[in-house]
């Protein structure tokens, strides 16, 4: 049988398209990722190799700018190359080796990374380094002894706490020198805004050693000087003593001349101390760096790589196809099992299979379950049907019989059969009214007036109307109610259900029983209770009381009265005040039937002390 399902509109199709989607998107999602991730790897690598080039450049400078030479750099070398993982090597400008941490005979990489040369850097991150483009720990001549550190620290001590009385926190940096130097909180020179209080200037005296160094500095700039006319040696000084060592405040103090002999001063000043530090630093050197034991990886998409990466792709939606179609061929299977079952005629009842047991089984479960209940509702209409020409065929052939008789003139109409022709016609009467409300509430039409009701005064109502005619069977009708519950209903209808009730009991309930009405609130809903002493009802009958023309009696006597259609209207005016109703029975001992209603509130005003 064809479906008549357009190919694009296919589940099978649609499973398929939507894995490969997915599929896509996962391995384009996976692809950015890790493409994503290894450029930051990389990144990082990269930005971690060029702060371990800049840590081993400082290093070496330092070592530099502190020893007159490169005879015991090798184990400086080799720290550093274990610490970074990087082949460290020097050389002097010639190529000629000097420490190498990787073994003799090892190539040098292509290029030099960088020129070691204490007096003439401007890459090193020192402070300092770059006003000058002098190392600021190449100190020679201006190291102070032990006990030139130990006075000025004192001295430094001292006017740190005279700094602090006058509300100033400053803390002492000690410079390569070893002079100590006062840094306000804002890093700033402490020295740029001393207090009076402050201002003994013999921590900024130059020490013994310092004026030794300065002569030695002027005896080497004069010449310089001299030559450019811009100024005498003799007026060579510091503007700063506290920070005499950084080259940047070196200056000479006459006034004279302009920016530009102020420029040519400072740039005589400047060679002057490159030559007086010249032979306390190491040689001018080359510095190699390569990669050492620990390379840093390479994300190299080769042509080889290339494939792979199309190969898994390929790989992976070949399999998501197959998946997808074998999956989606099991989903599909019970799915067109039901839609064939589905387009059966009514009569058929055709039934599928339960082949599993997830969503698809679940389905073809409600599937038969739905057409057991449509056999059963299709048995019940045929019996309905014949129930209800049942129900009308008797009194109709009663009223039609007498009337013929009459008219022939064989039986004359006096009271007594115009009486039972009376009965009759209220007993089809009966019929049709109860057919209308069944009617009108499977329509949703069945008009409610609901109002504050007192259980206690409607179960009085009911059993006022019929105690007349349980007293007449011998069935004493009794009430009890267990303090005084509200709901809000229907009033008449509410009446009309539990007439039903009570005519049903007493018409099943033999000489000398009893039938009980009471009431009572229950977790917020009003339950009313209808208990009678009769005959009761089998168990395999208890599903079927409420059901439409259903009679206890199998041979449809309507020797105990009753049109079967009473217990179905209960049912349906107690459904439509949004409560349920149920029964137990005991054959020989009695039936309990029970309606639990949504309880309400007492109104307020006069109608609550009637």
């Amino acid at each position: 049988m064809r479906s008549g399902i357009p190919l694009r509109k296919s589940l099978l199709v649609r499973l398929m398209i939507t894995s490969v989607l997915i599929a896509l998107c996962s391995v384009a999602a996976t692809a950015w990722l890790a493409v994503q991730t290894t450029t930051r790897a990389i990144q990082e690598e990269q930005g971690q190799a060029l702060a371990d080039d800049t840590e081993i450049l400082r290093q070496l400078s330092g070592y530099a700018a502190t020893h007159a030479d490169w005879s015991g750099v090798r184990t400086t070398l080799r720290e550093l190359s274990d610490s970074t993982g990087r082949r460290v090597a020097l050389t002097a400008p010639d190529r000629t080796p000097i420490a190498d941490s990787a073994p003799p005979g090892t190539a040098l990489p292509p290029g030099a990374a960088a020129t070691i040369d204490p007096l003439h850097t401007d890459t090193y991150s020192e402070p300092g380094a770059q006003l000058s483009g002098t190392d600021p720990r190449a100190v020679g001549p201006y190291r102070l002894t032990a006990a030139e550190r130990t006075r000025l620290r004192a001295l430094a001590t001292t006017r740190q706490k005279c700094f602090l009385r006058n509300g100033i926190e400053t803390t002492v940096k000690v410079t390569p020198s070893g002079r100590p130097v006062l840094i306000d909180a804002n890093g700033v020179d402490g020295n740029a805004n001393v207090p009076n209080e402050c201002a003994d200037g013999r921590l900024n005296t130059p020490t013994a050693t310092e004026e030794r160094a300065l002569d030695r500095l002027t005896r080497i700039a004069r010449p310089c000087l001299d030559r450019e006319h811009v100024g005498s040696a003799a007026f060579i000084a510091f503007g700063s003593t506290d920070r005499i060592m950084e080259p940047g405040f070196v200056f000479t103090k006459t006034a004279s001349g302009g920016h530009d002999a102020e420029r040519e001063r400072k740039e005589c000043v400047t060679e002057a101390r490159r030559e007086q530090l010249d032979p306390t630093v190491a040689p001018v050197a080359e510095l190699f760096l390569g990669t050492g034991d620990t390379a840093v990886p390479h994300f190299d998409m080769s042509p080889a790589n290339k494939t792979k990466v199309v190969a898994v792709t390929g790989l992976v939606l070949a399999l998501t196809v197959a998946v997808t179609a074998l999956v989606a061929t099991r989903l599909v299977r019970p799915l067109r099992a039901l839609t064939q079952a589905a387009q059966q005629p009514p009569e058929a009842h055709a039934r599928v299979p339960v082949t599993t047991r997830d969503e698809t089984g679940i389905l073809a479960m409600a599937f038969n379950e739905l057409t057991e209940r449509r056999e059963r509702l299709e048995a019940q209409r045929k019996a309905m049907v014949s129930d209800i020409a049942h129900e009308l065929r008797t009194p109709l052939t009663n009223i039609r019989g007498w009337l013929e008789v009459t008219r022939d003139g064989i039986v004359a109409p006096d009271p007594e059969l115009l009486g039972s022709l009376h009965e009759e016609a209220m007993l089809l009467q009966r019929v049709i009214d109860d057919l209308q409300d069944l009617a009108a509430a499977d329509a949703g039409a069945l008009t409610l007036h609901p109002e504050a009701v007192r259980a206690d005064e409607l179960i009085e109502q009911v059993a006022a109307a019929h105690r007349v005619g349980a007293e007449a069977a011998g069935i004493a009708l009794r009430t009890t109610v267990d303090g005084m519950p509200w709901f809000d209903a229907d009033p008449v209808r509410m009446r009309q259900a539990l007439g039903n009730l009570v005519s049903n009991a007493v018409r099943h309930t033999p000489q000398g029983g009893t039938v009980t009405l009471s009431a009572r609130r229950e977790d917020g809903e009003v339950v009313l209770d209808v208990t009678d002493t009769g005959s009761g009802i089998a168990p395999e009958d208890l599903p079927s009381v409420f059901d439409r023309f259903w009679r206890a009696e199998k041979s449809r006597s309507r020797r105990t009265g009753g049109s079967g259609l009473g217990l179905s209207i209960v049912r349906q005016l107690v459904v439509a005040h949004g409560g349920t109703v149920t029964v137990t029975s005991e054959v020989g001992a009695g039936s309990v039937f029970t309606l639990r209603l949504p309880g309400g509130d007492p109104p307020t005003g006069p109608e609550t002390d009637r």
